[in-house]
């Protein structure tokens, strides 16, 4: 959680730490700022302080919004410092943000960088920065931030706006699955009023439309794949291809709070109208894995064992997994599930090299995922639920929706 930060800032050795960017699809912004809407800001927390955000003069009602400090960039007289710097950017920035680390008594230490802004600026402002202030060490992070570990617990409020989301996903997914079944069939295709087939595309600008309204958003895409498309597992699903009676499509929505806030995480796999006896015999497989690990989910236990676990059951039943092959490309060849919050990965996660520190404690959100694919059959099988661990112990689904593989038509 948030009030965490203080500590990892100092396990990880860190004096302070620096936010830039906007807040909008920004998570590590977002998580201080919340729904503000700030264009671009900067904020500094140094350890044991409290933030202070910085924004531009035409957002500082929004800023203010946030509870936070704020400071008015206007202040630092921006037109001087870019005259002062014969008209170089890159040296007008490197000098105001001097001038502010100046004033917030922090011009030596070691400071971490996070934050969502323009890959090229970046380097050149803190190399600038660097250079301006050599008693400072600029920081950044690879994989294990210490943003990433404040947000792998939740408070109850973020839980509550994650199951809301779950609500929304849920309702979206309905609305689909009653789109889809309420359609003639031709020559075991889906056939639109206008007598041409719905595709893919037809599909997805659907689930845009009843997402926004209700007031949520789909930025990372939604994964809508049939036939061998399904067995690609991140395949988003080719907008030409025809709805067709019999294939497994996979439906992995993964929807977020407008404006960039926290996500929920959903899949299921359909065949309209029926299934063949191999499809069926596949998401059965999937099915009692999923049954079975859900089943065995307890309070701190380590995330690496249920990915173990899984790749078990499943080379059990005669598939290929990450364990026996790391390089599969068909069976078991994905993690068992991730944390979830304002990114769509996050901390624990469930891998075969997860750390000790990716454990199902007490305010964690995770998704629970099992699959297999076969590219060369013509079939994928993914089923995933996002679960709230709770202090006493249970596995709270946040949004429950049935987990039947067969759409009949109306």
């Amino acid at each position: 959680m948030i009030s965490d930060l203080d500590r990892l800032m100092q396990e990880f050795d860190l004096d302070a730490i620096w936010i830039t960017g906007p807040a909008q699809h920004n998570p590590v912004m977002y998580y201080f700022t919340g729904r503000a809407h700030l264009t671009s800001a900067d904020l500094f927390k140094k350890r044991g302080g409290n933030p202070i955000l910085f924004c531009n003069p035409m957002e500082r009602d929004e800023a203010a919004s946030t509870g936070l400090e704020t400071r008015n960039l206007s202040d630092y007289r921006w037109n001087e410092i870019l005259k002062q710097s014969n008209g170089n950017q890159l040296k007008a920035y490197t000098l105001l943000y001097k001038k502010i680390l100046t004033d917030l008594g922090f011009t030596t230490g070691r400071l971490g960088i996070y934050g969502k802004v323009d890959a090229g600026q970046a380097f050149a402002v803190f190399s600038g920065l660097q250079e301006a202030l050599p008693g400072l060490t600029v920081v950044g992070q690879v994989g294990d931030s210490i943003l990433l570990r404040a947000m792998a617990t939740k408070t109850n409020e973020e839980i509550a706006r994650m199951r809301r989301m779950g609500q929304i996903t849920t309702r979206v997914v309905s609305q689909v699955a009653d789109f889809l079944t309420s359609h003639r069939i031709d020559n075991n295709t889906l056939i639109k009023p206008d007598g041409e087939p719905l595709t893919i595309a037809d599909v997805k600008s659907r689930i845009s439309l009843w997402l926004a309204e209700l007031a949520a958003e789909n930025p990372e895409g939604t994964i809508f794949a049939i036939g061998r498309d399904a067995a690609i597992p991140h395949s988003s699903g080719n907008p030409t291809d025809r709805i067709q009676l019999g294939q497994t499509i996979i439906f992995d929505i993964f929807p977020c709070e407008s404006g960039g806030g926290y996500y929920y995480d959903f899949t299921r796999t359909w065949c309209l109208g029926y299934a063949s006896d191999e499809v069926y015999a596949l998401y059965e497989d999937v099915r009692s894995v999923y049954d079975r690990i859900m089943s065995e989910l307890k309070l701190n236990t380590m995330c690496r064992d249920y990915q173990m676990r899984a790749c078990e059951l499943f080379e059990a039943k005669g598939h290929p997994t990450l364990k026996s092959n790391p390089q599969t490309q068909e069976g078991y060849v994905h993690g068992l599930g991730h944390g979830l919050g304002l990114h769509i990965h996050e901390y624990p996660r469930f891998s075969l090299i997860s750390s000790e520190n990716d454990r199902l404690e007490p305010g964690v959100v995770v998704t629970i995922e099992p699959g297999l694919y076969y590219p060369d059959r013509n079939m994928g099988v993914r089923l995933e639920d996002t679960i709230s661990v709770r202090p006493d112990g249970k596995m709270e689904i946040l949004a429950e929706y049935p987990l039947d593989l067969v759409l009949p038509i109306k």
